[in-house]
């Protein structure tokens, strides 16, 4: 519900009869909801991006690879482990051995990059 609709709902409370008034009262309520729900989503998109982030960074630091090509390495491992992103991000910390689902992957590449 827009912010029209929204004007148009707190009216019918002022001007209409009881029946509006309760209707009113729930879209009202019904915005509300929604709002509350779009906002916990962003806070939860803003804390994903924020974990990933973080992460890009400390194997950014660890292996002297730039933030695409970290994220590259972290979404290729979330891949060959068929798990989620997050759940990999999450393992990613400073000071703690890299999780051996990326440090398999890493070791791999840069193998192969010497190799070349």
């Amino acid at each position: 519900m827009n912010e029209e609709a929204q004007l148009q709902a707190i009216e019918s409370l002022r001007q209409g009869t009881a029946d509006e008034a309760a209707t009113a009262v729930g879209r009202l309520l019904a915005v509300t909801e929604a709002a509350y729900e779009r906002r916990a989503q962003l806070e939860q998109a803003l804390q994903s991006r924020v974990a990933i982030e973080q992460a890009k960074g400390v194997l950014a630091e660890r292996y002297g690879f730039g933030f695409d090509e970290a994220f590259e390495q972290i979404r290729r491992a979330a891949r060959s482990n068929r798990m989620k992103l997050h759940d990999l991000v999450r393992k990613i910390r400073p000071g703690e051995p890299t999780p051996e689902e990326l440090s398999s992957l890493v070791g791999d590449e840069r193998q192969a990059r010497a190799d070349v």
